[in-house]
């Protein structure tokens, strides 16, 4: 019961013991008031109004809300990501606005190790595709990398503005993108080294295709470049009109990488053949739509991208709130699925049509891409979410949070 309802049902019992009192015509002897206020707690009555009796508001109430299994709160800044070792999905590292990161273990929030001694922002996190080595890297552009099982830091190289790193899904090798512009890959741990020179701007984004051999790379003036990375050419250029009209914001590519999805702060998503270069399609969301393109607007950015594997479908995620999700053989939209805030970051299941999200107001979605249907929503942190990863069999979700906080959530599903 609300506390309106409470009021109203009180003053309603009142004024039946006032019209029985008047139908008796009896009055209580002072004596019998006397006992009454004596009764009363002045102080009770005086703190009523302070603390609304207790009542929280629905706002408190749903700030409240913690779904996840465990807390990890040795950060002391917004924790900006978090990684999963890709072999046996026990171990995380987070990095974060503290100078920090942590490796910690996923069951019980244990910490394994510290990478210490960065002197900026840890931005960038991540394990090697054996789980044998684990990379930081801070906004001031310095890379360290560690081996697991000892502990101990094995190499660390320093670069310009640090925007974002890989590994290689097959080998020790790291890739990364720097604000001047260059796409640096390094042997670890010998630190045997090549670059890759785009313009003269940020390389915002970056991707390397499933075969090993070459990696997609996006600017902020929009172009892409696809790199040989044995040979260290690039192999072709989308720029101008066929380029995106902003930063590159996120890249994602199909599982037999024919075909690179990207997304950017113009709005729009392209889906590229890695093989010819060319643009198949360039989606945007339809509910951006200028009124006057006279004016200059804000464009509703891209934030996240994602191939499905099970299915002929895609997903694009917008700053507005927007998931959309289209169909990869007809480039239709199928479905547009809407939060209430923006979104930071979308992942598919590896084996099935379901899409989770995490958006600004801290809260992971499940969405069914078949129906366009929410599955599920996963509320704990009191803050944005800037990052989040799945483990390999969709049981578990890791948060990276803007609260301090990275957690861990355990997907509950009917048909798990």
């Amino acid at each position: 019961m609300d506390r309106s309802a409470e009021d109203s049902l009180q003053l309603h019992e009142d004024e039946e013991i006032i019209e029985v009192i008047d139908l008796n015509d009896t009055e209580p002897s002072a004596d019998d008031l006397a006992d009454e206020l004596e009764d009363v707690d002045v102080a009770d009555i005086a703190n009523d109004d302070d603390d609304d009796n207790g009542w929280e508001t629905e706002e408190e109430m749903e700030s409240e809300q913690d779904d996840s299994e465990l807390t990890f709160s040795k950060h002391t800044g917004s924790v900006f990501c978090v990684g999963l070792d890709p072999v046996n999905n026990s171990l995380a590292i987070t990095g974060g606005e503290d100078d920090r990161a942590y490796v910690w273990t996923v069951c019980n929030g244990d910490v394994l190790f510290e990478c210490t001694g960065h002197k900026d922002s840890v931005t960038c996190a991540a394990f090697s595709c054996d789980s044998k080595l684990v990379a930081s890297g801070d906004m001031s552009g310095l890379i360290k990398v560690w081996r697991v099982e000892s502990k101990e830091e094995i190499w660390s190289f320093e670069v310009g503005d640090l925007e974002w790193f890989e590994w290689h899904p097959c080998a020790p090798v790291l890739l990364a993108g720097t604000a001047d512009g260059n796409t640096w890959m390094w042997k670890i741990p010998s630190g045997e080294c090549k670059t890759f020179q785009g313009p003269s701007c940020q390389a915002t984004s970056g991707k390397i295709l499933p075969d090993g051999k070459r990696a997609i790379v996006g600017y902020e003036d929009g172009s892409l470049r696809l790199w040989d990375l044995k040979r260290g050419d690039a192999v072709y250029a989308i720029k101008g009109h066929e380029g995106h009209r902003g930063a590159l914001t996120s890249m994602a590519c199909s599982k037999d990488g024919s075909l690179i999805l990207t997304g950017s702060v113009d709005g729009h998503a392209k889906l590229i053949s890695t093989s010819t270069g060319k643009v198949v399609f360039s989606f945007n969301n339809e509910n951006y739509e200028a009124k006057d393109t006279s004016q200059e607007q804000e464009c509703n950015s891209v934030e996240s991208v994602g191939f499905c594997n099970v299915l002929p479908l895609i997903a694009v995620g917008y700053l507005d709130g927007t998931l959309a999700i289209y169909d990869l053989n007809t480039q239709s939209l199928r479905h547009r699925c809407k939060h209430k805030v923006g979104l930071v970051h979308l992942q598919w299941e590896e084996a099935s049509a379901v899409v989770s999200t995490g958006n600004l107001a801290g809260v992971v979605t499940l969405w069914d891409a078949r129906s366009g249907a929410m599955m599920s929503e996963y509320h704990g942190h009191s803050a944005e979410i800037l990052d989040f990863v799945l483990n390999r069999d969709a049981s578990a979700v890791v948060t990276a949070g803007g609260d301090h906080k990275a957690k861990v959530f355990c997907l509950q599903r009917p048909d798990r």
